[in-house]
């Protein structure tokens, strides 16, 4: 598959232009975008290859030798997902993806009226552990609470070269008129058509959708209910100069919910657990730091057996959940291999945290 990488920053370089090197039988990079043309070059040499480089997503949309674009921005990315749609392009876009629900349903219906693939960069979904997880769910009886905890170090950036202030001003500045445009909506579900809170933090955003795509990889994409969230560092009319401390209660399902996230800026070790009591047995689910090639997932998994108490210990195979992705992406396209991080899951996604933001206003 020919692909086409828009944006150079951190999480290119210290994932996937790596993953796709070691990819290499099923992809071949064929043209890079950054702001940056000074990086775009550098990174378009280094790769090795025919390897065209620019500094607009426009030329790489406009490329016959690009089947696919993976789409590495920051902020969210429906704007150019729809762009790379109507192009013709496969997509494969990093998450956060949309501000609103309605995007997130419309861009998945453009894919799917074009024939073309739209899959959300959700890695962990994609981690083998998570379906073993899941599989585990029936030895622990009636479901009691879930809980999730995540503990996000300060990420240093990639040394780049700064764009030129025209390339700057390119970048459309929708953010604040998509987040005055509607309103927030019903509870999660896998048809929601709410639209969009007014005040949805983008650190909550950012922070939480991983954990909201895990829980649905494990549980299904049942009811969820935000009864009460509440932040630590958050005051009316006074600017966040960093991530709050963020927790959530509610329920999934007919089980009880915790949600927690935890920004360690002094703290180098990033941790994501999941923990599931059952009226039988108790999951806990450990994922690794999104930026560590050598971590793996563990899963354990305490259970009663015959009268005795068994504990099983799980760890994830040597392919990260980002390798997983891109072969998962490959095979949609390829072969016609369902999707499973699909947009309409970021709607899912979008949906709880337009809760969170409600109850925290």
């Amino acid at each position: 598959m020919r692909l086409g990488v828009i944006g150079l920053g951190l999480i290119a370089q210290a994932v996937h232009l790596q993953n796709l090197q070691t990819l290499r039988e099923k992809y071949q990079v064929t043209h890079v975008c950054d702001l940056s043309a000074t990086l775009a070059a550098q990174v378009a040499a280094e790769y090795g290859g025919p390897v065209r480089h620019s500094t607009d997503a426009a030329e790489v949309l406009a490329d016959p030798e690009v089947d696919a674009v993976l789409i590495l921005t920051p902020g969210t990315h429906a704007y150019l997902a729809r762009r790379a749609l109507e192009a013709g392009k496969h997509v494969l876009a990093e998450k956060p993806f949309a501000h609103t629900t309605a995007e997130c349903l419309e861009l998945d219906a453009l894919a799917a009226a074009k024939g073309l693939v739209l899959q959300v960069a959700y890695m962990k979904m994609y981690d083998p552990i998570m379906a073993r997880a899941r599989a585990e769910l029936a030895s622990l009886g009636a479901l009691r609470a879930r809980a999730g905890d995540r503990a996000a170090p300060r990420r240093r950036p990639a040394v780049r070269p700064p764009a030129p202030p025209a390339l700057r001003r390119r970048r459309p500045h929708r953010r604040r008129h998509l987040l005055r445009a509607g309103e927030g909506g019903p509870r999660p579900s896998a048809t929601s058509a709410s639209r969009t809170c007014r005040s949805t933090p983008t650190c909550c955003r950012a922070r939480s959708c991983t954990s909201c795509r895990c829980c649905a990889r494990l549980f299904g994409e049942q009811p969820l209910t935000i009864a009460h969230a509440q932040a630590a560092g958050l005051k009316p009319g006074v600017k966040l100069e960093e991530p709050p401390q963020l927790q959530a209660l509610g329920t999934l399902g007919d089980a009880q919910l915790s949600l927690s996230w935890n920004w360690l800026p002094d703290f180098p070790d990033y941790g994501e657990e999941i923990a599931v009591f059952g009226s039988a047995g108790r999951l806990y689910l450990s994922m690794p730091g999104p930026y560590l090639r050598d971590a793996r997932a563990e899963l354990v998994v305490e259970s009663m057996q015959g009268g005795e108490r068994a504990t099983t210990r799980l760890v994830s195979d040597h392919r990260t959940g980002f390798v997983h992705e891109l072969l998962a992406f490959h095979a949609s396209v390829t072969e016609g291999a369902p999707v499973l991080s699909t947009a309409t899951g970021a709607a899912y996604d979008t949906a709880a945290l337009q809760q969170i933001a409600r109850s925290l206003a």
